[in-house]
């Protein structure tokens, strides 16, 4: 992140946000990235949601939500549901529109 001091005062740039998307990991159901229509404790549902199922281009969760994937060709991401309920979500992580745009550009992957 870019910092700049003006008259004594730190200002401290802030990423393009996705517009509410974010990876979120659950316990037991996998990755997946989405809008957050709803949360509740450790329920989260999402809208327009793919399940991240297998990501490359990027070495972590964060990097990922942060700059998107390196390596488009590489990921395994099935379609995208209109909606899905998630249980016991255990990170949320908030998108990038940078990062958001990678993952919608990433093939779907059929078996």
């Amino acid at each position: 992140m870019k910092e700049v001091v003006i008259d004594g005062k730190k200002y401290v740039e802030q990423p393009d946000t996705g517009d509410g998307y974010a990876i979120v990991r659950t316990y037991s159901a996998g990755v997946f990235m989405g809008k957050i229509q709803k949360r509740e404790g450790k329920e989260v549902e999402l809208v327009d949601a793919r399940r991240l199922w297998r990501w490359a281009g990027a070495a972590t969760l964060s990097q990922l939500a942060t700059e998107g994937t390196k390596t488009p060709g590489e990921c395994k991401f099935p379609t995208a549901v209109p909606i899905i309920i998630l249980t016991e979500v255990i990170e949320i992580l908030p998108c990038t529109q940078e990062a958001v745009n990678s993952i919608r550009e990433v093939p779907v992957w059929t078996a």
